[in-house]
């Protein structure tokens, strides 16, 4: 989940670089979190994997319309973002005071909610500048007690 300031009206570029800093800051806190740094892979196409916790992890499936998961399936949701290509989703708040309150009750909720805070040298006039946050990997169920009331970017 990302959650961009729309009030800044940032050009498309410095949108998408905020977006990617926050995500990959979340990423990176959820396996620093659960001792899994260790477990990134990248596979013979290049592509980045978690290693599964147990051998019954690897053929892991979560099934999207009842929110569970099947036999052997992945443990976690950062297992399954890695695993399964989750959803990831773009809404928007029109301030500053909307943007460090989700902070907040996602913090309270116990998840990794990674706060960009631009440092001000490219766009907003030498003023650093909080423009987006993005959650750690969650199901739907976790996140939209949160952010499910807001609007897609």
């Amino acid at each position: 989940m990302i959650v961009m300031r729309r009030d800044l009206k940032m050009r498309k570029g410095k949108i998408a670089a905020q977006a990617g800093h926050a995500c990959v800051e979340a990423v990176l806190l959820a396996l620093v979190r659960d001792n899994r740094l260790g477990d990134i892979r990248v596979s013979g196409d290049d592509w980045i994997e978690l290693a599964p916790e147990t051998i019954a992890l690897e053929d892991a499936t979560f099934d999207a319309k009842t929110q569970g998961f099947e036999p052997g399936a992945a443990a976690s949701p950062l297992e399954a973002w890695f695993s399964e290509g989750v959803a990831k989703i773009c809404v928007y708040v029109d301030s500053e005071e909307e943007l460090l309150d989700l902070h907040r009750r996602a913090q309270e909720a116990g998840f990794i909610s990674a706060l960009v805070r631009d440092a001000g040298y490219t766009e907003f006039h030498g003023e650093p500048t909080y423009t987006c946050l993005a959650l750690e990997p969650l199901f739907p169920d976790q996140v939209d007690p949160i952010t499910g009331g807001l609007p897609l970017y």
